[in-house]
């Protein structure tokens, strides 16, 4: 068993970034800048949002955020997401999920100009990925694709099973490894809450990705020997141990799991350590112009 280090490979990947953040001020151009819109007080968002503009520090980007009460109305937030559609100093933005209740998390992601959802959640960019257009990839599926590129994982005609068929993670990722090339041309299989016989289909996964939400969920009897495992997972279980009072988990056990893989990701320090990495790239992205050209 060997360990797909996301921590190690995200800080490798940081330097890349900074690198070519320092060619930008070389050439007296203008840095990436990155926005964060939050809502509320909810202390994992909160968390999210502030390794964000942490690691947009550490790269050399600008980085903004925005913080609202979770009383804004959602008519409000449709008015900050507007102004930053049109603040040509933005490259790109996120607006933090979930959001309170009364805010329509859908209208708000479809009032994002595709040229600055770095997300990747706009339905524009998810149409396009599907097409293999250039797009901005959504930032946990394009981490899963980094390690497995990075680490020279072999996915051509490999059997993956997905657990999980999310907007966000489940369904692109299945969508990114059945295209043509690498990392790709992987025979996918996604199984869901409905799935019968869930096992089974685990069983016969050369790259098994999690991606359920439900703490140490996937056994060892449920993973074939040398497989390649991708927990993607993060939940927090009570643990009294703890100075917390509790600790992060996968979806995967991984006392369980680990000594039949031949890969797997350790949670923390997988592919959440890649997300946001994912996000800043998808930023440098827009500042060049990349996919949808300078404004």
């Amino acid at each position: 068993m060997a360990i797909l280090d996301g921590k190690q490979l995200a800080q490798t990947i940081k330097a890349e970034l900074r690198t070519e953040v320092d060619k930008i001020k070389e050439q007296g151009g203008k840095l990436p800048h990155l926005v964060a819109v939050l809502v509320g007080e909810n202390p994992a968002s909160q968390a999210y949002v502030r390794n964000k503009v942490r690691s947009c520090e550490e790269v050399g980007f600008q980085s903004t955020l925005i913080h609202r009460p979770a009383d804004i109305s959602e008519q409000e937030l449709l008015e900050i997401v507007e102004q930053l559609n049109h603040d040509i100093s933005v490259d790109g933005f996120i607006v933090q999920l979930p959001l309170p209740r009364h805010i329509d998390e859908h209208k708000i992601t479809l009032a994002i100009e595709p040229k600055k959802d770095v997300d990747g959640f706009h339905p524009v960019n998810f149409g396009r990925m599907a097409q293999g257009l250039p797009c901005y990839l959504p930032a946990t599926p394009m981490g899963i694709l980094e390690i497995l590129r990075r680490y020279e994982i072999p996915t051509a005609g490999k059997e993956v099973v997905v657990l999980g068929r999310s907007n966000i993670v489940g369904t692109p990722i299945s969508v990114l490894l059945s295209r043509k090339g690498y990392p790709g041309d992987a025979t996918v299989t996604v199984c869901h809450s409905r799935t019968e016989d869930l096992a089974a289909h685990t069983r016969q996964a050369d790259i098994l990705i999690a991606a359920i939400g439900v703490p140490e969920f996937v056994k060892g009897d449920m993973v074939k020997k040398g497989a390649v495992v991708i927990d993607v997972g993060i939940n927090r279980v009570e643990d009294p141990a703890s100075k917390t009072g509790y600790k992060l988990v996968g979806d995967v056990d991984y006392a369980a799991v680990a000594p039949l893989a031949s890969w797997i990701t350790p949670v923390p320090g997988g592919v959440g350590q890649l997300t946001v990495v994912a996000l800043l790239i998808n930023t440098l992205k827009s500042a060049r112009g990349e996919i949808y050209g300078l404004s």
